[in-house]
């Protein structure tokens, strides 16, 4: 996988991580997350060095999506050392409130822990940081996109009209703080009937494609609605861990390299 390996100074304050990318959604539900793990663990297979980050503090999931539940350490009083499993180093708030914790913060002390998430873990050298964002266009996506200069964004949406609007919103936000869009990702695009191969376009079927055309983005892919990635993400084991050369693994690869080809452009 050719990563470019360098930014120019100026534009980014992560000493050793070439890129940084954000996977973002202007609505909840539309399984951001899990096209987040499922896009870093493509990313590791073709060779990358990946960081994942799950930006949401509120609602955590990078615990549950790849089965880690330790806590971090903490070296020389304030440098976090990340979680590495599969082939990735990893940090969420889920690790450090524990799994029934709520988060009862505001604005500023949510914009301190992203910022504390960003400057004082200790990351390493690596091709790209994903950022697993939280849903809408508050403080958190605010606050990482003037915190660090972002190589850019992968906006995900489903078919649906609701979800397609918000969609334009969440871009919107991005191109007034001069994000690029790396391109669209349409989740929950069909299902395809286990017993009779027939699909069924149940939330509609090629808004996003449509959407990527009219506003002049990539299209990166579709990925469809199917019960194992479900599982597989209750279980701690994602689609690129269990069942990689699956056509839903191959769907997570192809829209993977689409993001790497986007970088390099």
């Amino acid at each position: 996988m050719a990563f470019p390996r360098t930014l120019p100074e100026e534009s980014t304050t992560l000493p050793g991580i070439a890129n940084v990318v954000a996977v973002s959604s202007a609505k909840g539900g539309v399984g951001k997350s899990t096209v987040a793990v499922n896009l870093a663990l493509s990313m590791v297979r073709d060779g990358a060095r990946v960081g994942l980050l799950d930006a949401d503090i509120y609602g955590p999931s990078l615990p549950v999506l790849t089965g880690v539940r330790e806590e971090p350490e903490v070296h020389d009083g304030d440098r976090i050392q990340p979680l590495h499993a599969h082939g990735m180093a990893l940090m969420s708030m889920g690790f450090l409130a524990g799994p029934d914790a709520p988060v009862i913060w505001r604005g500023p002390l949510l914009a301190q822990a992203v910022q504390q998430f960003l400057q004082q873990v200790d990351w390493g050298q690596l091709d790209i940081l994903l950022l697993d964002m939280p849903p809408g266009t508050g403080d958190i996506p605010l606050t990482l996109t003037q915190a660090v200069a972002l190589s850019g964004a992968v906006v995900v949406t489903t078919p649906q009209s609701v979800a397609l609007q918000d969609v334009e919103r969440g871009m919107a936000m991005f191109d007034k703080v001069d994000v690029d869009i790396l391109g669209l990702v349409e989740n929950m695009s069909y299902y395809l009937c286990p017993h009779c191969d027939e699909r069924h376009e149940i939330f509609g079927h090629g808004g996003g494609r449509q959407t990527a055309k009219r506003l002049d983005i990539d299209f990166l892919g579709e990925i469809p609605l199917d019960e194992a990635i479900r599982e597989g993400g209750d279980r701690g084991t994602p689609t690129m861990l269990a069942e990689p050369d699956s056509p839903r693994g191959e769907a997570f690869a192809t829209i993977a390299r689409g993001v790497v080809v986007a970088l390099a452009a």
